[in-house]
């Protein structure tokens, strides 16, 4: 999926006492592209966005969204109960994120259900990537295994071209 946008910048610039406005049409490409990995049966999609910069504490973020979906290929129910994730920063040393289910939730997939859910990180530089895994459980044995997310790379547009 490739979507294109405009970006207008408008730069006021004083010299002299004289107000110069200057204004920069930017065209933008946001490319998504999707990752899989299958893992005991579970298969893991993965589509990334670049939603834009931000200004926190006053250190300027790349925003990042991805989108996971989860679908259980194998003949078991499973429970996610975990996740871990690893992200890479070009300009940061890399940050690790762990905890209980995915965005408070902890689903049980049976045999050919699909779970899908959004989340996102931000970045100070203007690439990097993440991976991962998460925790399941065979419900009907207690197994516990990992199920891998595989690397996917986070790139703002402008670095895409």
């Amino acid at each position: 999926m490739i979507e294109l946008s405009e970006l207008v910048l408008v730069f006021s610039i004083k010299i002299d006492n004289l107000n110069f406005d200057l204004q920069f049409l930017i065209k933008k490409a946001t490319f998504t592209v999707m990752i899989q990995q299958i893992t005991k049966g579970i298969k893991i999609s993965v589509k990334t966005k670049y939603t834009g910069a931000s200004y926190r504490n006053n250190q300027l973020y790349h925003i990042f969204a991805y989108f996971i979906s989860i679908e259980n290929k194998s003949p078991e129910t499973v429970q996610l109960m975990a996740r871990y994730w690893k992200i890479f920063d070009s300009l940061n040393q890399t940050e690790i994120v762990e905890g209980e289910g995915v965005i408070g939730q902890t689903p049980i997939l049976v045999p050919n259900d699909n779970y899908t859910y959004s989340s996102g990180c931000f970045l100070e530089s203007t690439m990097g990537a993440m991976k991962g895994y998460y925790t399941m459980i065979n419900i009907q044995t207690f197994e516990e295994f990992k199920v891998y997310i595989p690397t996917f790379q986070l790139v703002t547009p402008i670095l895409s071209n």
